[in-house]
């Protein structure tokens, strides 16, 4: 595999997302975006899934379960091109657009899930993602939303354009919802929540969501795989949620650009990550940081942009 970016024509990842846009994500807590891959791109990242695939399970690893349902955490070392992603400029600019400069991926997760060779029990799957995140910092102010902290992208490899293929379910707006009525007897089946909606996409597109959304995994009853990668993006002084060893001697570190280093953990020293140096003052040369600023990108009217 070459170590070359795939070619988007031009694109750079700097290109700001519209305000129509940002309101959007805003508004709903997520964002449908269509052909971010292109063919090529998708099928030869559809092929480097199969690859692990296969690998984790001549490996008896421990992400895949019995039915051969894969979860894969920290996956982006395991191909040149998953490494790329992080930075994929169809898409990157709504990373720095709507979370700033200061920012890293704790979290990702590549996901096969075979179709179900029987009928699920019944269970209620639906949650906020960030764990402590939505107790540590709560507030006792239910009409008072907690903190977004971090975003996730979602790359639909396989085809989800039709509902009943275990495609994600949201229910746009409610990251501004502190809590969601769970029903009292989950063992039993119970209608999603009011409001819900499967998102239905094409191989090749994203979709781009708020950690605080409600959401929830969906039964895959049809004869597609379902095949999905997931990178996160959250604040650098948020300490990552994966373990994802590297080899920083390995070429595929070396083939890291400066912003891609960033995103993976890279900083000088501890209060680095804090978006300073020990004087107190913000340190201009963090990658992405100083990309944004040569390119004219930092805007004081956006906090996370300052």
């Amino acid at each position: 595999m070459t170590s070359a970016a795939p070619d988007y024509g031009g694109l750079t990842g700097y290109e700001p997302i519209s305000e129509a846009d940002r309101k959007e994500f805003l508004d709903q807590g997520f964002l449908l975006v269509r052909n971010v891959l292109k063919e090529d791109h998708r099928a030869q990242l559809e092929a480097a899934m199969d690859r692990v695939y296969a690998e984790e399970q001549a490996a008896g690893s421990s992400s895949m379960k019995k039915d051969g349902t894969l979860h894969l955490l920290g996956f982006l070392n395991r191909d040149e091109l998953f490494g790329h992603l992080l930075t994929q400029p169809t898409l990157f600019p709504y990373m720095w657009g709507l979370a700033g400069w200061n920012i890293y991926t704790h979290h990702n997760h590549l996901d096969i899930t075979p179709p179900a060779a029987m009928t699920e029990a019944p269970s209620w799957g639906w949650h906020q993602d960030g764990y402590r995140q939505n107790s540590d910092p709560e507030t006792m102010d239910p009409n008072l939303p907690r903190p977004m902290f971090s975003l996730k992208i979602a790359y639909v490899i396989s085809d989800l354009s039709e509902q009943g293929r275990g495609a994600t379910k949201v229910i746009p707006g409610s990251h501004l919802w502190n809590s969601l009525p769970r029903p009292a007897d989950t063992t039993v089946e119970n209608p999603d929540p009011e409001g819900t909606v499967e998102i239905t996409a094409n191989p090749g597109d994203c979709f781009i969501f708020d950690r605080r959304l409600w959401h929830s995994r969906s039964p895959n009853y049809s004869e597609i795989t379902r095949k999905m990668l997931f990178i996160g993006y959250t604040y650098r002084w948020i300490r990552n949620l994966d373990d994802m060893p590297i080899d920083y001697d390995g070429e595929w570190w070396a083939n890291r650009t400066p912003v891609q280093r960033q995103l993976l953990g890279e900083a000088t020293h501890t209060a680095n990550y804090w978006g300073i140096n020990w004087n107190g003052y913000i340190d201009e040369e963090i990658p992405l940081r100083k990309e944004l600023k040569t390119r004219g990108l930092l805007d004081r009217s956006i906090p996370w942009l300052r």
